[in-house]
């Protein structure tokens, strides 16, 4: 069996600042195989950007302390020199960011901008990599594909432009395909035909993706696998049918509470989930999730849960103090619509904590 394409492995990411130190990655570990498709999820600052722009050598910096590794088609990127990351990056593994029109250039045309990014991985001519970007334009379906490689940035709409990204990623054929919010701003019809985009070129193109998102609903579709990450960890990772059917971690109950159901009353308000996310300076001491659980209790604040198997299903993993029947109880209650307030704690005794 072959070794999948990426492997993360106890990955922290620790930055300096004049505050404090800034855990944004607090050691992860996953894997993805050659054409698979990863979601990572949470709120704005849980890591998940982090975590994958260091896979993509961007984190390198005098304040940042890295540790652990990232091993691509069995290279280890974080030992790499800054020469051969480059030459990786954009080549091997691409990236798609959040805003495309920070991303582009303004005062280049989109296809010189494609054409570049094919000269400096590839030999070839002006012309020839001119005629790529063109291609790779009418690939993602950008309507009359030469004429609108001679337009500004500016003169793309906002769908345009963020399929003209991912002309620029898929150029040079990557193996592995980042894409962070790749739909943030994005009207939801334009949502779905980049994301369906996406899924079509990966399947011509047999590419790993991983989809960096704080919304589930974004992958509910195209991840094969999820990992549900809070406060620099994840915190349950599982195929994604799982995930939607079966999570065992309350914040990811909250998570799946918060997206609009098509068969709920109309007018029936969303469950946002309490308080905020932690500062990454200050965690609260054992479970980071804690301060926001309805079903914490007092003398298990302290106690740091690891991400371990759920018993019946080994890949299925969930770092909660709550034993997995518990857990599982507790979804069912909340899916038949018993309120996770503070009032429900006392159905959870000091047996049923892991």
């Amino acid at each position: 069996m072959s070794a999948p394409l990426l492997e993360v492995e106890d990955l922290r990411v620790h930055f300096e600042t004049d505050d404090g130190l800034v855990k944004a990655v607090d050691g992860i570990s996953y894997t993805v195989e050659r054409g698979q498709t990863l979601g990572i999820v949470g709120e704005s600052g849980s890591g998940k950007s982090v975590s994958s722009l260091t896979v993509m050598g961007l984190t390198r910096a005098r304040n940042a302390r890295i540790s652990g590794s990232v091993r691509f088609d069995g290279k280890d990127l974080l030992t790499t020199s800054d020469e051969e990351i480059r030459n990786i990056r954009g080549d091997d593994v691409a990236m798609i960011f959040q805003d495309p029109l920070s991303s582009l250039h303004p005062f280049y045309k989109v296809g010189t901008q494609i054409a570049e990014a094919v000269r400096a991985h590839r030999e070839v001519s002006k012309a020839q990599a001119w005629d790529r970007a063109v291609e790779m334009l009418g690939l993602v379906g950008i309507p009359e594909p030469r004429k609108r490689a001679d337009a500004y940035p500016h003169e793309f709409s906002g769908g345009m432009r963020q399929r003209a990204m991912i002309a620029m990623a898929l150029a040079n054929d990557p193996k592995l395909l980042i894409a962070d919010e790749p739909t943030t701003a994005l009207d939801v019809t334009v949502q779905a035909q980049i994301l369906e985009l996406i899924e079509r070129l990966q399947s011509e193109f047999d590419t790993a993706v991983v989809v960096i998102t704080h919304d589930l609903g974004v992958v509910a579709e195209m991840a094969d696998e999820i990992a549900v990450m809070y406060a620099g960890r994840i915190v349950e990772k599982a195929d994604a049918d799982t995930i939607f059917a079966a999570p065992e971690h309350p914040y990811t109950w909250g998570l799946l509470s918060s997206i609009p159901r098509l068969d709920a009353p109309r007018g029936e308000e969303l469950v946002p989930i309490a308080g905020r996310p932690p500062s990454l300076i200050n965690l609260p001491g054992g479970c980071s999730f804690h301060p926001r659980c309805p079903y914490v209790r007092e003398a298990h604040k302290h106690v740091d849960p690891t991400l371990d198997p759920v018993p019946a299903h080994p890949d299925h993993k969930v770092a909660c103090l709550l034993a997995s029947d518990v857990r599982r109880r507790l979804w069912q209650e909340l899916r038949s619509g018993v309120a996770p307030d503070a009032a429900r704690k006392d159905v959870i005794t000091e047996e049923e904590v892991a």
